[in-house]
């Protein structure tokens, strides 16, 4: 296990959210390459106890490491369809070349929607949704299985589905999460603007 990963940890004045989340993950990725030994991730965690931060943890084999970052949002207001049927990254890696690249590709966007095999995936940052008649679906094969996302999915607020590039005419709102953003629905534009 020489790789780096990563946890990435919203805290709000000193307290800490959704680290049951974080700690299943960490504990899965370990249990990956057959470590059963774990840390408790709150013992590493000291944020700022005034203000909104991104609290970045970073773990190998050998050590974990926290570093604590002021977090400002970044708009998304429109999503440029990138493809690419090899990418893999089903584990949370400091390692993000190939998601990079993509991003390079978003053109005039503020982001890129990955396609992989014909089927939506993520954002370079985030999972998704899709609202049609009720209901929020998110992709069944993402390439991250976010801590939120799974959260959402335990709260039985969002479902799976497997989506197409051809299904996105079909839904009318899209919706972005993660950590820190939690679930952020676009209101101002139909999905239709978005895609650019």
């Amino acid at each position: 296990m020489n790789e780096t990963f990563l946890e990435t940890i919203k805290a709000i004045d000193g307290v800490v959210f959704n680290l049951l989340y974080h700690q299943k993950r960490y504990e899965s990725v370990l249990k990956s390459f057959s470590i059963k030994e774990f840390k408790n991730l709150q013992e590493y965690l000291s944020p700022p106890l005034k203000g909104l931060y991104r609290c970045r943890l970073t773990y190998n084999l050998n050590r974990i490491d926290v570093t604590y970052h002021e977090y400002k949002k970044r708009e998304v207001k429109s999503l440029k369809l990138v493809y690419n049927d090899s990418i893999i990254y089903s584990k949370k890696s400091t390692s993000r070349e190939t998601i990079d690249k993509l991003f390079e590709k978003r053109a005039e966007c503020d982001d890129i929607l990955i396609i992989k095999n014909s089927l939506v995936c993520d954002t370079s940052i985030a999972n998704v949704a899709f609202y049609n008649s009720g209901v929020w679906s998110t992709p069944s094969k993402p390439l991250l299985k976010g801590t939120t996302r799974q959260r959402l999915l335990d709260e039985g607020r969002i479902i799976e589905e497997e989506i197409r590039v051809e299904d996105l005419k079909n839904y009318s709102k899209v919706a972005f999460m993660n950590a820190m953003i939690d679930f952020d629905i676009i209101t101002k534009y139909d999905l239709k603007d978005i895609i650019c």
